[in-house]
């Protein structure tokens, strides 16, 4: 249990201090934590309902962030070049990120053309079931995205850092509102990258 409780500090703290220097990526991190959590309460009255909060929200401020806000040159708070960062990156990188949002951004599509998605659902007949119905279908993008990173982990590192990764996503929104509440208070004083907290030790 040490072990895993270890990578798991270990994965967070990599992600922090890799990933999120910049105080506006912090501050909508924050944003997305905050709707994430929201989201995980919806999840037990509207599972749709939940998921087109968190993909519209919570997973657009997310990566919004790191897309254009974070720095991509080369940090040498830790010494190392955004091709290294990417390489070493134990979830999704800007890469896988890009394939798991064009496929969220495009799976509306085969609804609407296709309204029983190919025999698999009963057709939507109103605008509000055509919503409802793409709502559970982000749903499952999103749990399908988390297993099969997680057993592609499994794979091509071992079974435990793939667990922990998928621990780690699942738990983010608590650790990141803890993380980064103070960030929107920094950026409106004027500073742009959190290089205090970059500089502290594991």
């Amino acid at each position: 249990m040490s072990g895993f409780t270890q990578t798991l500090k270990i994965q967070r703290w990599d992600d922090h201090r890799y990933y999120h220097h910049s105080l506006v990526n912090q501050s909508l991190h924050l944003l997305s934590a905050t709707s994430f959590v929201f989201m995980y309460f919806l999840l037990f009255w509207d599972p749709a309902i939940a998921a087109l909060v968190g993909w519209t929200v919570s997973m657009t401020s997310r990566q919004i962030g790191h897309f254009f806000f974070e720095p991509k040159g080369y940090d040498s708070v830790n010494d190392a070049t955004h091709e290294y960062k990417e390489e070493v990156k134990v979830g999704y990188n800007l890469r896988r990120k890009v394939v798991l949002l064009s496929i969220w951004a495009l799976s509306p599509l085969p609804l609407y053309f296709k309204p029983t998605f190919f025999g698999m659902i009963s057709p939507w007949e109103s605008v509000w079931e055509f919503v409802h119905q793409i709502g559970m279908c982000w749903l499952f993008i999103g749990v399908a995205g988390v297993i099969l990173r997680s057993i592609q982990l499994f794979f091509i590192r071992d079974l435990q850092t793939g667990l922990v990764w998928a621990v780690k996503i699942l738990t983010d929104p608590i650790h990141d509102i803890k993380l980064y509440y103070k960030a929107p208070f920094h950026l409106l004083r004027g500073d742009i990258e959190d290089g205090v907290a970059l500089n502290h030790s594991r």
